[in-house]
């Protein structure tokens, strides 16, 4: 086998490593994507308890300052 031929070979070897690593890049996004709404049709809730909470939290304040400026 010839010089070229063998840097022909390793040519061919790396672009088909890297169409793969390109492949399961995809494929792992994919995954990402599928877990993220997943995540989020399992908490359809969480932003009204994370308002909630923070509305608590302003009222508690306001009540503290209150009774310190009096």
């Amino acid at each position: 086998m010839g010089m070229k031929d063998q840097m022909q070979q390793k040519a061919h070897q790396a672009k088909e490593k890297a169409q793969q690593a390109g492949r399961q890049g995809q494929q792992a996004g994919r995954q990402g994507q599928q877990a993220g709404r997943q995540g989020q049709q399992a908490q359809p809730g969480r932003k009204q308890r994370d308002e909630q909470a923070e509305r608590m939290h302003r009222d508690e304040q306001d009540r503290f300052n209150q009774d310190y400026d009096a």
